[in-house]
């Protein structure tokens, strides 16, 4: 059996820097819960995307879920959502006993559909926050879904777990709406082995969502506790890991972007493959690689075919308003979420990847043609 290709799996940087500043935190026997790392890690991370402030937290799910409360968000509030997106993205709005009204995407980005968001507030006029996803590391017609946000005096999130270092007309993802969330999952671009990270330029909801996510301890001698807290604080050896892997942001991104250019390149020429969109405005992550097919090729028999050359891949996301758990919420929109669902594919995007291994890729793809 020949070596396993992954989808995408953690990539520690050749020159150790993140085993630096993990044995820093053993030297100091800074191991948990806070430490130097996490302060700095934080810092590192809102000067990179330029935010004024960010708070390290235990997952992208943990961040989406205190941006929701910093909000606002309570019970029987509605949350317009991006419905082609994981779960995490949805799951913290029952989190808070709100309500998600799912949201159809836009064929030319995959992501949020302005058009069914305008319509959306025309029918829920009273809503809390949006959530806008920036799927495959692309990113989401920012400008229309600000402007209405706007309009209707609603919050804005952005769910950039999958987007870090992607930037829409020049500005980072994750610093666009009024709350960034980034992820730095064990297949996110970066990662810290679970993690994750909230920014804003409101520097006073920031300190709240930390003083919650330390299980909203009060200023006492004594343990006092005026307001319900969460376990949610990143560790101090796992910030370690994440300021190393900071370093090396822009080369996964490099190399991310040389995956997806060499599948274009070597796939390009058939016509029932299509690749994501990366529109003229926006400089992608190129997290994973995506296609959608038509025609007698269905994505099935690429995956399948994949599994015998023991290489991985998987299909798009399947909308939220299709899960079992979701399909009870509204949902605003025609059917391009669920379609992109029905014909994509994502193909390995391994930054460790090599021109073998990608040949691999594209041979056993080639072959159903």
């Amino acid at each position: 059996m020949t070596d396993r290709i992954y989808l995408s799996s953690p990539h520690m940087s050749d020159e150790g820097y993140e085993m630096q500043y993990v044995k820093e935190a053993f030297d100091t026997n800074w191991i948990a819960p806070l430490g130097k790392n996490v302060n700095e890690f934080e810092n590192e991370l809102a000067n990179k995307v330029g935010s004024k402030a960010a708070a390290a937290l235990s997952s992208g799910t943990a961040a989406i879920h205190l941006a929701l409360k910093a909000a606002g968000v309570e019970k029987g509030d509605i949350v317009f959502c991006q419905s082609l997106t994981f779960s995490a993205s949805a799951n913290p709005i029952i989190y808070q006993n709100a309500t998600p009204v799912f949201i159809d995407s836009d064929i030319n980005t995959w992501n949020m559909c302005p058009k069914a968001l305008e319509e959306a507030f025309e029918k829920y006029p009273n809503v809390k926050a949006v959530i806008v996803v920036h799927l495959y590391g692309l990113t989401a017609d920012m400008d229309k879904i600000v402007e209405l946000c706007k309009k209707h005096n609603v919050v804005l999130i952005e769910d950039a777990a999958e987007s870090l270092g992607a930037y829409y007309k020049g500005k980072h993802t994750g610093t666009i709406g009024d709350y960034g969330v980034f992820s730095f999952n064990g297949n996110k671009i970066i990662t810290t082995s679970g993690g994750g990270m909230l920014v804003s330029d409101n520097k006073e909801r920031i300190e709240k969502v930390k003083f919650w996510a330390t299980q909203s301890r009060d200023y006492a001698r004594h343990y006092q506790h005026s307001e319900l807290g969460y376990n949610y604080r990143l560790s101090n050896v796992l910030a370690g890991i994440g300021r190393g892997q900071l370093k090396v942001l822009e080369d996964r991104v490099e190399k991310k972007k040389y995956i997806f250019e060499f599948y274009k390149e070597h796939l390009g020429d058939i016509d029932s493959i299509k690749f994501m969109p990366v529109n003229h405005w926006v400089d992608p992550n190129y997290w994973l690689s995506c296609i959608t097919v038509n025609g007698k090729v269905k994505p099935i028999h690429i995956i399948e075919a994949l599994e015998k050359e023991n290489i991985e891949s998987r299909p798009l996301w399947k909308p939220m308003h299709l899960q079992p758990y979701f399909e009870k919420y509204d949902y605003v929109g025609g059917n391009t979420a669920e379609t992109l669902f029905e014909t994509g594919v994502c193909l390995p995007s391994d930054t460790k990847m090599t021109d073998k291994e990608l040949k691999r890729v594209v041979k056993a793809i080639r072959k159903l043609w």
